[in-house]
């Protein structure tokens, strides 16, 4: 009699099918019949291998199975970076040969890059040479004690300013009072023998008086005309004026307590400053012996620069050159300024082999001191060139002299051969063109830059 299972465990047995079916989608060691079996049941894949499942998956009618959308996509994704990354790195290389920055215009003006167009200009060569400042010994000068006397004020003191012709002392002097006195006595006698002349010459025309007695009065005028104009002189002489003279004695018979006619007042010849006082108050002088000077003013605006140049050299300085002057001390080197040369003596010293250069240099702060030692750099020659660049503008890349050219993008490198040079510029003979744009300020800035990618494309 055979037993027919009951509804209830073929449930069972079918659901422990599907549970084994999802828990071992393959299972290579079943027998051979069973996975057949549970496959064709539904419960299990048969491998891939599988010659039937292949045949069943070809079979017609049998549905095929949609393809999972996410299957492959890390695949995909990792493939697609791989592209990526092989573009970038190739854009890098291309970059890296042709030394291209890139870089906005705003990136430019936030580094502070200068650039300029390169052009044309003129290269100066010098010639150093020490030197020691001295007063231009066209604006300095002394006041002399012109008269014998006794100082009765000393009116400036030692760097005072004092302007042309301004009253720097006053003398007390006998010469002076008989020189005024002279004129004073000349003038009167003058006007009164003028008066007799005129009289006489009136007289003569009336038949009043005789021709003898006119020519007499006429001698007496010539003469004494003839005297003031010789102690107009001698004032003249003691740099005193005639005019002031006698409208000071004027001044004096208002006040007969005050009398200037033995006082002598002392000029400065020139405006500057007092550099040099030599005398008190109470002192004689004007004799033989005695102090001959009282101050000595000095304008120090402009001041001369001593230089001695040797021979060889001598032959390339001209009259006119420029001349830049820095401190010959050590920390000041800063400070610089800009002369002339006004003199080349044709003579040689013949201790030294070497002829002396007088430079001018304007002082207008009187920063340059007289007696201080100086480094002349004097312009001995000017060359034109056609594409002359600042030395700022210039790296050294891979031992090679390079400038950084505008670009659309940003920069380019530019390897470029230098020629002659000066303390401030290049010529460049090979490598760049008049009209190009190149970075001079902060240049070393796009050094850094692609010293950066370098590094990078190297790692």
């Amino acid at each position: 009699m055979r037993i027919v299972p009951s509804v209830a465990a073929a449930a069972a047995l079918l659901a422990a099918g599907f549970a084994l079916g999802s828990a071992v989608p393959a299972v290579p060691t079943l027998p051979d019949r069973l996975r057949q079996t549970l496959a064709a049941a539904g419960l299990a894949r048969p491998p891939a291998d599988d010659p039937d499942h292949r045949a069943a998956a070809a079979a017609p009618g049998r549905p095929e199975a949609a393809p999972d959308p996410h299957a492959g996509d890390d695949h995909a994704d990792h493939g697609r970076a791989h592209d990526h990354a092989h573009d970038h790195a190739h854009g890098a290389d291309e970059a890296h040969e042709r030394g291209t920055i890139r870089m906005r215009p705003d990136q430019v003006v936030g580094q502070d890059i200068v650039t300029r167009t390169v052009g044309g200009g003129t290269l100066a060569r010098h010639l150093l040479v020490p030197g020691t400042i001295t007063p231009d010994t066209d604006r300095i000068a002394r006041v002399p004690a012109r008269v014998v006397g006794t100082v009765a004020e000393m009116r400036k003191r030692l760097g005072d300013a004092v302007q042309t012709n301004e009253v720097v002392a006053i003398l007390d002097s006998r010469e002076v009072a008989d020189a005024k006195s002279e004129y004073l006595t000349a003038q009167v006698q003058a006007e009164l023998q003028t008066i007799n002349f005129e009289r006489q010459q009136k007289l003569l025309a009336s038949r009043s008086a005789s021709e003898a007695a006119f020519e007499t009065a006429r001698a007496a005028y010539l003469e004494n005309r003839l005297r003031v104009d010789l102690a107009r002189q001698k004032l003249s002489a003691l740099g005193l004026d005639a005019a002031e003279v006698a409208a000071a004695q004027k001044r004096d018979e208002a006040t007969p307590n005050q009398s200037t006619l033995r006082r002598y007042p002392l000029r400065a010849p020139l405006a500057g400053r007092i550099v040099e006082r030599k005398v008190d108050a109470g002192t004689a002088v004007g004799k033989e012996g005695d102090p001959a000077d009282l101050y000595t003013v000095a304008d120090l605006s402009t001041v001369w620069i001593e230089l001695s140049v040797p021979t060889l050299d001598l032959a390339q300085v001209r009259e006119g050159a420029r001349v830049t002057v820095t401190p010959g001390r050590t920390g000041e080197a800063e400070r610089r300024a800009e002369g002339r040369v006004i003199f080349v003596s044709p003579f040689l010293n013949p201790d030294t082999r070497s002829a002396r250069v007088v430079v001018a240099l304007p002082n207008p702060d009187l920063a340059w001191r007289p007696g201080t030692f100086v480094t002349a750099e004097v312009e001995i020659a000017q060359d034109a060139v056609p594409v002359r660049i600042p030395k700022a503008a210039v790296q050294t890349i891979e031992g090679r002299s390079a400038v950084f050219v505008r670009t659309a993008e940003g920069f380019e490198k530019r390897p470029v051969t230098l020629g002659r040079s000066d303390d401030e510029a290049y010529e460049v003979t090979a490598g760049l063109e008049p009209g190009a744009e190149i970075a001079v300020g902060n240049a070393f800035l796009l050094k850094a830059e692609l010293g950066k990618a370098d590094a990078g494309h190297d790692h």
